[in-house]
């Protein structure tokens, strides 16, 4: 997974001055997020919760329906303008079953019609059928008939013809996918008697005849569905008088015991009565009502019944996903709480100390790459400082005066090192080989100090065994909408998981903006390499596995500047998300070593992983659901969950805040923040996850820079200079 890093300017401009196509690094993610919703929608559509019309129409007069079918059986066909209906002959039952397959009782009502050697009609819903088609295809291969019973079970009766057409060809889609045949017989929902046909069903039933169908009610009704107990089911299902009948019954729609146990009861007793237990068609002499679908039809439902399987599947998946991050982002925010708060205790109570208090010289490394608007700022920041430091400013081949700039300062203890553009690593590792000194802090070209940050971040050296030290990374530029959520960001998520981190011994990064190492410790792991796009995290993990601790110093603030367009935002996290990847992988084998590396391996590799990588991709699966939700329902619920979530996470950023004794003010934007721009870093991640697995190489990508971000008072928080509308772009 190595990468280049080195530093390169802007891209060229295509040729004639054309638009530069979409990178399919970007496209993928998009793709990606399209093709979710897309499956969640048809898992909506397939639950009946999209399309879904529950209203069912009350009994309306009669004088239009012809009297004979009224008065007849119920088998009416209407086909080619035909208006008949049919009984069937005495002692045959035809036992009819609505709204499957079940997957739990249609299996139960199978098992006991093969038991008795029995036959049965199934009037199936096309989105039982999607879900479940390896149940229609059971109830073929075992002689059974399958009916419509429309896809979405709507009240017919209220739709226009071009919905009937739709829940007819999809609900017959659905069993042409299933079985790999189409069938002739449909059942209405809500249908009853041909005693109740009224003004609003007969036409109903009429088109449906002029669209090849027979209509197929029934003229016994079990009432199973009222649960009456399995005697009465039983006598209310049983004809009079040897005649024959269509019973009706469910095998779907709740809890289907009493029908189990009364069709098993039932049916050798009705046999012993002379009854035949028939399909429909067996029970009127007449061709089957089944023919096979081949060619494109065949085709078609064979790809429905899989997109659907897949929604299903993936929809399970994101059940799984869900309970994962919901655990995983609980389980942090407790960690983080609680771990954080010993921190802050630790290192505030009175008489706390690292060892001996480090008055030496420092080496303060500032690389820096075309910095000309900020490295003013910077290095003067440095010049104030109350420790003593020597500063040297190495400049990566700039091709905009930086190093000038610098020199013509005239600053006494500030020296620049030139080299051709070698990338970041090399950078460091050429200050670190012209350095004075053996504590040596690194810094940002971009980045301002407090006069106390070299102070404060050098006292943990007091302890031998300390070997890096991760310095309090601040947003200087808050004032915009996105520098405000990465102020946030940086408090909350940064800082507060340092300081876990530093308790768990396994600390993942010391920050680029402000760390500080020993000469020698950096000497045994070989100094910064340029293997990863993440060198403050390969650095980091090095130390780790070399045995040596890294700590997090709160007070030694440094304040950067957070990139201020959501392009430069996407190009800083899109290399820091891939270069963390890099570094795990990088750093794998930890997990199998023995002593300091494995110890790092076996929990802080772990938890880097989760929290930082696995979370973050999943999380967004909150928001899917929310929206999911919101659209679908249970709205309610749905709401309550989600501002829940985000109940937990204010706490915690205002916990954070508090630690950091930042202003609460800016929090008002945390809600905007966690359904903006966390879907922002989900695109992001998911990219780097594509980068990585495609085998992709990213380059290092400079940030535009404003050098809004002034020199800081004592303590103070640094000003912001005012630009120029050319030189501050706005949010997006």
């Amino acid at each position: 997974m190595a990468s280049h890093t080195r530093r390169s300017g802007p891209a060229p401009r295509a040729r004639g001055g054309s638009r530069r196509r979409l990178p399919l690094r970007l496209l993928l993610p998009l793709l990606v997020l399209f093709a979710l919703m897309a499956m969640l929608m048809l898992r909506g559509y397939v639950h009946s919760e999209i399309l879904a019309d529950h209203r069912v129409r009350p009994p309306a007069a009669t004088d239009q329906v012809p009297e004979k079918i009224m008065r007849g059986g119920p088998v009416i066909d209407t086909r080619s303008g035909r208006t008949e209906s049919l009984r069937l002959p005495d002692h045959r039952l035809v036992l009819t079953f609505d709204d499957g397959p079940d997957p739990v009782w249609t299996p139960k009502v199978l098992d006991v019609l093969r038991k008795h050697d029995a036959h049965a009609v199934f009037f199936v819903t096309g989105t039982m059928a999607s879900r479940h088609p390896d149940l229609v295809r059971r109830m073929v291969a075992e002689g059974h008939e399958v009916g419509l019973h429309t896809f979405n079970h709507p009240d017919l009766s209220y739709q226009s013809k071009k919905r009937i057409d739709w829940e007819l060809s999809q609900n017959q889609l659905a069993i042409s996918g299933a079985a790999g045949i189409r069938t002739s017989l449909f059942r209405p929902p809500y249908s009853s008697f041909a005693g109740a046909m009224d003004n609003m069903s007969w036409p109903v039933t009429e088109y449906i005849g002029d669209r090849g169908y027979i209509t197929v009610v029934n003229n016994t009704d079990s009432e199973d569905w009222r649960k009456p107990g399995v005697e009465e089911i039983i006598r209310k299902a049983t004809p009079k008088g040897g005649k024959g009948a269509i019973v009706l019954m469910h095998d779907s729609g709740g809890d289907r015991h009493q029908t189990v146990e009364a069709l098993d009861r039932m049916l050798p007793d009705l046999r012993e009565q002379g009854y035949e237990f028939h399909n429909l068609t067996e029970a009127l002499d007449a061709p089957s009502a089944h023919s096979r679908v081949t060619g494109l039809e065949q085709w078609k439902g064979a790809a429905w019944v899989f997109l659907v399987q897949a929604s299903e599947h993936l929809t399970d998946g994101l059940v799984v996903g869900l309970a994962i991050v919901g655990t995983l982002v609980i389980g942090r925010f407790v960690l983080m709480l609680l771990l954080s708060g010993l921190h802050a205790r630790r290192v505030r109570r009175r008489g706390f100390s690292w060892g001996t208090p480090i008055t030496e010289p420092v080496s303060v490394l500032v690389p820096a790459y075309n910095e000309a608007k900020c490295i003013e700022n910077t290095v003067r920041s440095l010049a104030a400082s109350d420790h003593p430091i020597e500063v040297l400013v190495i400049d990566d081949g700039s091709s905009d005066g930086t190093a000038r700039i610098v020199e013509a300062m005239g600053l006494p203890d500030v020296r620049v090192v030139r080299q051709l553009n070698a990338g970041k690593p090399a950078a460091l590792n050429r200050g670190v080989a012209n350095a004075r000194h053996d504590l040596i802090v690194m810094m940002d070209g971009d980045t301002v100090f407090e006069p106390s940050t070299v102070r404060e971040l050098v006292q943990p050296f007091g302890d031998p065994r300390v070997g890096a030290v991760a310095g309090n990374a601040k947003v200087g530029n808050k004032d915009t909408l996105i520098g405000a959520w990465q102020h946030i960001e940086y408090v909350m998520g940064f800082n507060l998981d340092r300081r876990m981190y530093d308790v768990l011994h396994c600390m993942p990064t010391i920050p680029g903006a402000v760390g500080a190492f020993r000469r020698s410790a950096l000497e045994r792991v070989g100094g910064m390499s340029d293997d990863t796009l993440a060198e403050d995290t390969d650095i980091t993990m090095a130390l780790h596995r070399d045995g040596w601790r890294v700590v997090y110093a709160e007070n030694a603030r440094a304040w950067t500047e957070a990139p201020e367009t959501v392009q430069q935002l996407w190009s800083q996290r899109y290399r820091w998300s891939y270069g963390t990847m890099q570094a795990i992988w990088k750093h794998r084998r930890a997990l199998v070593d023995k002593g300091a590396s494995g110890r790092f391996g076996r929990v802080g590799l772990p938890l880097v992983s989760l929290f930082m990588v696995v979370a973050p991709l999943l999380a967004p699966l909150i928001d899917v659901f929310l929206v999911y939700g919101l659209v679908f329902g249970p709205t309610q619920k749905t709401i309550i969950a989600w501002l829940g979530v985000l109940a937990i996470q204010a706490v915690c950023a205002a916990y954070a805040f508090r630690l950091d004794r930042e202003r609460m003010t800016h929090l008002v934007s945390l809600p905007l923040q966690q359904i903006l721009y966390r879907q922002l870093m989900y695109v992001v991640l998911l990219q780097s996850w594509i980068t990585a697995l495609t085998g992709g190489r990213l380059r290092w990508q400079k940030l535009r820079r404003t050098g809004v971000v002034d020199a800081p008072g004592a303590g103070a928080v640094p000003r912001q200079r005012s630009q120029s509308s050319g030189e501050r772009r706005p949010v997006a």
